[in-house]
């Protein structure tokens, strides 16, 4: 069981952790080299056939997910 005294001091000890580790001010970004956000850009139109010889065209699904895997053997 914990007594009350100490309870008091660790409570007191985290408050002057957290105290301590405030940052005063705001933070410098510009040593971090950021670069802008360039907003994506709407994928080319084309077509896909699938494994079962369906065409399927990429406007057909906007808005929905899509999950494009190429691959290749050599």
């Amino acid at each position: 069981m914990i007594r009350r005294g100490c309870v008091a001091v660790l409570g007191a000890l985290l408050f002057s952790g957290l105290a301590v580790a405030a940052p005063a001010g705001s933070p410098y970004f510009g040593a971090l080299d950021f670069q802008a956000y360039e907003p994506p850009k709407p994928a080319p139109a084309f077509n896909l056939p699938d494994l079962a010889g369906r065409t399927w065209n990429l406007a057909d699904l906007r808005g929905k997910i899509v999950l494009i895997f190429f691959w290749t053997t050599w």
